[in-house]
């Protein structure tokens, strides 16, 4: 069984979008459901329920919606890479997304958020900051499930996420 991935979920972007939540690379359940942060376990739709003060819907489709209505966007920085299982930390020999094509056709994204330290670290060593050329940035507290070291708690991670509210529509 081969271990090479390719990232099937498309960027989830419009010419609103101004905030883009960037992932590393979607895990199993995710790419099965071709859906972004399928896990339910992970705390990302539940942080964007509290944070936009509303109810997130179980259909995807909605749920999405609901993203693109508040400016928001969803996208990774891998685009395939090699990985056993669904851990960041067993991701090797990753390719980038191409963002320099994204940020150019989408020129209203104000700030990025990296959802966790491998979606930061493979944006900087495979695409650089300087990319990001004005915008805003921050590596934010994975919303993965996945338990570690250095884990946030459910609150500890809403307050960190936070930030999104400044630039909400």
């Amino acid at each position: 069984m081969s271990n090479e991935l390719k990232n099937i979920l498309l960027p989830i972007v419009d010419s609103a979008t101004r905030v883009l939540i960037v992932g590393s690379m979607p895990g199993k359940q995710s790419l099965e459901k071709q859906q972004y942060y399928g896990n339910p376990r992970n705390h990302f739709w539940p942080i964007m329920g509290e944070l936009l003060e509303i109810a997130i819907p179980n259909d995807y489709t909605e749920r999405i919606a609901l993203l693109k209505n508040n400016a928001i966007g969803l996208w990774d920085t891998i685009a395939t890479c090699k990985r056993e299982g669904s851990l960041d930390a067993a991701i090797r020999n990753e390719k980038p997304n191409d963002f320099q094509t994204l940020f150019e056709q989408y020129p209203n994204i104000q700030l990025v958020l990296f959802n966790g330290a491998k979606a930061f670290e493979v944006f900087k060593k495979h695409i650089g900051l300087e990319l990001l050329d004005g915008r805003a940035y921050k590596k934010m507290p994975s919303t993965s499930p996945i338990p570690g070291k250095n884990i946030k708690t459910f609150t500890e991670k809403l307050e960190d996420w936070r930030i999104i509210q400044l630039y909400l529509v």
